[in-house]
């Protein structure tokens, strides 16, 4: 069909299928500004105009478009520069993957509403979805957009008040704890490097720069939970047009591996293959079709047809230890690091960690809180699906590239899974949209590698949004007992913590994140006699794998659950008990390690948000009439780094005219780590951050780092980065020393230029440079390299409240305020440490409310796309207050901590505590439904058995 349109201004005659959608016809003529985040017009990512109307361009027809205008955000006009300005300036955009659609719903919110309200805003947006930011930078910026209309000439203020107040706040806050040494480049909201491309709806995911060429991989699935494949009937889907290859088990290396990206040797066991005989889960992949086109490649899939012997299947992780059925029965099956597991029993991991005599002081108690708590499997649900393609190069190289948080280890995944050296693998990360841990376990790279290896083509897998959430990874389910005893004065004397947890079908993680339940929770409370105990067991659902929080999450709702019921139960205060208990600077933190802690304001941020949210001034419960107010409050820690196992190293390079390259194996995955790692090396160099340019990861030219993953980036590599550039530093002085012929001692570096030191011979940065790579028997371009890790893992922590309202009828409840204070060490940039707290406040606000992976008696997956897997929405969620309370922590970069995890894990027991103040319902299982909340939890939970310690 023969169609005619406009786009972005321009006539466009074409021949179009009339059931093509928009979005498919755009994608394909080279529009990446668009994109897909859902397949069921629930994201809002594909915004574009139609005649100036804000549409799903996945939902238009091009038959629809035939005589209309259509406008993408590269055809739209100065405006959007404007509003882009205020995203960047906010740290808005963070992943950028959503932020073309919200751009244009935006824009058009500014014609139709140009003096709109919060509500009306909300409403307006309300199907743009967000993972990364939490909605409130992004409701700062539209605020200071729309605003521009009240000011004369209609322009838009200078400069961000929010941005303004956030960065005295810190200074504040920090003053005469953190260090004189933070100077010009740190501690201020500096723009995100990437922030502007993003905005523009740049090509920079892996999707947007795969060959137009490539061919397509789509992977057959397996529809039953745990079976023995007899037989696979390929000749059909052989036959459709434009099917290159159908590959079964019978094609791939029969390799043994983990997809965990983890530090060799993974503590996760080697329990994979690239396909199998034996399928483990629903969405199990069974094989793979390689065509030349989307919907060959779809069709074929449909058409290859699988015969299986049906096993018994573990749906529950109650019934998994021990039972029958093995889930993991493969003679190959080889332990990681981590070898405490038995397969024959279903068990991946076990281990007890105790501190004091726990039994006695329970025994001595006045009195013991012993409460089971169950915490949901939940999705990561970042806006980008799980992406990468391949190639071979003219050397017969393998080439990846992948939307992954760790590049190093997605080549070892690689290599070991086809049998070949990692010398022939280079893993190439692009711009990432949003991991949250997801990313931090290998998904389709093997594929997509596999096929380009067989095929010598280029080859891309593209998950969709069901893929996504059913056949990768998911947080860890877990049941936990907590058994807390107490003096009736409200000291805490003991805690004993046992938790169950589910790998699902394969064991990515499950060594490693079971541990973090007990080790980033009952330090909180280091004086009390401890004991953690675990169980992890293998069952016939979708893994599960890393998730902002890993582990923590689960354990802070458990035991901060179980601290808040104590208070309840003797009548004291939530936050005094906490202020009598809680861990100070200078203890040993025996559950995590026994390190030292060298630096911990815990204790004022608590008080900090007491006074925030006004907690001795109003009564923890408000009868409203047909409400009730309510209020809760949970402390959380997390780390920095794995202590004596992250690994990063920096390479910065001084280059032509005085500017410099910052190569890093670090992982940007939108959280600025590429803009803060250049903040560092800035302040050291005494240069503006606009002179260090950070290279992205190439596995073949970057330095080798660990990833993005465990709250590493800021503390780790920044350490890496402060060795390299005092390195580089060093060696800019002994060059200009020997040019001098003085000692180096006497060469000072200053504020991007060298003198002697009595001041009468003077070079700029930029000249030194220059003439290093000029004429005669120079060095060429200096370079510094710095390589960081640590023996420990300093906690940032957290306090939080949080305010709901709930309808006595119907238990409905609404949150109307959250408040959280931080102390994540020095803050490097303001705005980008904000927007992480908000935007992981808000994932576990979803986790406490909403979220809930959920199986049918199949196993199933039923919460599969957000048309059933709810995340917050910004009509959910009121816009989190934070601020900070920054601490100096004297093994980390100018002080700095992490914060990119212990943002996420108060939520869940501030809520839930909320609402048993406000309906006297425990809610210990989440989510926390309006049902529970009103009826409490329908069936009380058995206490998760512990073969470790007999009853």
């Amino acid at each position: 069909m023969k169609l005619t349109f406009t786009l972005n201004g321009r006539e466009v005659t074409e021949d179009a299928a009339p059931d093509q959608t928009l979005f498919a016809w755009l994608r394909a003529h080279h529009i990446k500004s668009v994109k897909c985040g859902c397949e069921t017009s629930n994201c809002g990512l594909c915004t574009v105009w139609l005649d100036e109307e804000p549409v799903l361009s996945c939902s238009v027809l091009m038959a629809r478009v035939d005589g209309h205008a259509v406008t993408t955000l590269e055809g739209v006009g100065p405006a959007r520069e404007e509003f882009a300005r205020c995203m960047a300036e906010e740290g808005a955009e963070q992943c950028g993957f959503c932020s073309p659609g919200l751009e244009m719903d935006v824009l058009a919110l500014d014609r139709k509403h140009p003096d709109a309200d919060d509500e009306t805003i909300r409403r307006f947006l309300s199907g743009n979805l967000c993972r990364c930011s939490g909605y409130a930078s992004q409701m700062r910026a539209i605020r200071r957009f729309l605003g521009r209309h009240k000011n004369p000439g209609g322009r838009l203020s200078e400069r961000s008040e929010a941005a303004v107040a956030m960065e005295k706040q810190v200074k504040a806050a920090g003053k005469g704890v953190t260090s004189s040494d933070r100077g010009s480049s740190l501690s201020r909201p500096v723009v995100k490097k990437d922030a502007y491309a993003l905005l523009a709806g740049k090509p920079a995911y892996a999707d947007d720069l795969a060959p137009d060429d490539a061919l397509i991989v789509k992977l057959v699935r397996s529809g039953q939970a745990h079976a023995r494949v007899t037989k696979i009937d390929t000749s059909r889907a052989l036959a459709v047009p434009g099917v290159v290859a159908v590959y079964t088990p019978e094609d791939a290396p029969r390799n043994s591996f983990t997809l965990a990206g983890q530090s060799y040797l993974e503590c996760s066991p080697y329990d994979t293959r690239i396909l199998d005989d034996v399928v483990r889960y629903v969405g199990d992949e069974v094989a793979m079709v390689v065509a030349e086109t989307e919907e060959a490649a779809a069709k074929a899939a449909k058409l290859v047809k699988v015969t299986y012997e049906k096993l018994p299947a573990i749906l529950d992780m109650e019934q998994a230890l021990d039972n029958p059925t093995v889930i993991h029965d493969e003679k190959d099956w080889s332990y990681g690091a981590d070898r405490t597991g038995d397969p024959k029993r279903n068990l991946v991991a076990h281990d007890v960690h105790e501190h004091g005599d726990v039994d006695a002081e329970l025994a001595a108690a006045d009195i013991v809180i012993d409460r089971e708590y169950h915490t949901q499997a939940a999705e990561q649900a970042m806006m980008e699906t799980m992406r990468s393609y391949a190639y071979t190069d003219a050397f017969g190289r393998l080439t990846v590239v992948a939307s992954t948080q760790v590049p190093f280890h997605i080549r070892r995944q690689v290599a070991i899974a086809l049998g070949i050296p990692k010398s022939q693998v280079r893993v190439i990360k692009p711009r990432v949209g949003g991991g949250f841990g997801a990313k931090q376990t290998g998904c389709n790279e093997v594929y997509a590698a596999f096929a380009a290896m067989k095929t010598g083509r280029p080859c891309k897998c593209i998950y969709s949004r069901v893929e996504t959430m059913s056949c990768s990874n998911s947080r860890h389910e877990m049941k936990m007992r907590v058994r807390l005893g107490a003096r009736r004065d409200g000291t805490i004397t003991a805690i004993d913590l046992y938790a169950l947890s589910n790998a699902g079908a394969y064991g990515y993680h499950a060594t490693t994140t079971i541990g973090l339940v007990g080790a980033k929770s009952l330090p909180l409370y280091n004086r009390a006699a401890s004991r953690f105990s675990y169980d992890v067991v293998y069952t016939n659902t979708m893994p599960g794998g890393a998730f902002r929080g890993y582990g923590a999450t689960q354990g802070c709702f458990a035991v901060e659950s179980a601290v808040n019921e104590l208070a309840d139960q003797i009548g004291m205060d939530p936050c005094e008990l906490r202020l009598k208990n809680l861990v100070t600077e200078g203890e040993t933190l025996w559950q995590l390690g026994e390190e030292p802690l060298r630096s911990c304001r815990v204790d004022e941020c608590l008080k900090r948000v007491m006074h925030l949210t006004g907690w001795n001034r109003r009564p923890i419960v408000e009868d409203l009439g047909d409400k009730v107010r309510a209020r809760g409050v949970a402390l959380t820690m997390q780390g920095s780094g794995i202590s004596n196992v992250d690994i990063a190293n920096v390479d910065i390079t001084l280059e032509d005219d005085g500017f410099y390259v910052l190569k890093i194996g670090a992982t940007d995955v939108g959280t600025g780590a590429d803009t803060i790692l250049a903040q560092i090396a800035a302040e050291i160099l005494g240069c503006d951050v606009d002179h260090v340019v950070t290279k992205g990861v190439d596995t073949d030219t970057s330095p080798f780092d660990t990833g993005a993953y465990a709250s590493s980036g800021t503390y780790t590599t920044g350490g890496a980065v402060v060795k390299a550039a005092r390195d580089l530093r060093d060696k800019i002085r002994r060059q200009a020393a020997v040019w001098w012929e003085i000692d180096p001692e006497d060469v000072e570096f200053d504020s991007g230029a060298v003198q002697t030191v009595d001041g009468k011979k003077r070079m700029t940065v930029a000249e030194l440079a220059n003439r290093a790579i000029g004429f005669g028997l120079n060095p060429g371009m200096l370079s510094g390299h710095g390589s960081n890790t640590q023996p420990q893992s300093p906690p940032p922590f957290i306090a939080a409240v949080a305010e709901i309202e709930v309808d006595k009828e119907t238990g409905k409840y609404e949150l109307t305020d959250y408040a959280a204070v931080v102390d994540c060490g020095t803050v490097i940039n303001t705005n980008l440490a904000r927007v992480q707290v908000e935007g992981g406040l808000v994932q576990g606000i979803g986790m406490a409310m909403c979220e809930d992976v959920s199986y049918d008696a199949k196993g199933k997956m039923r919460t599969d796309s957000f048309m059933q897997y709810k995340i917050p929405s910004r009509m959910d969620v009121p816009d989190v207050r934070v601020e900070f309370m920054p601490s100096y922590e004297p093994t980390g970069p100018f002080g700095a901590k992490s914060i990119g995890e212990v943002v996420i894990n108060t939520p869940s027991p501030a809520i839930a505590s909320a609402v048993a103040h406000a309906t006297g319902n425990y809610v210990r299982s989440l989510p926390i439904t309006p049902e529970k909340a009103l009826h409490g939890d329908p069936v009380a939970a058995p206490a998760p058995r512990n073969p470790s310690k007999p009853e």
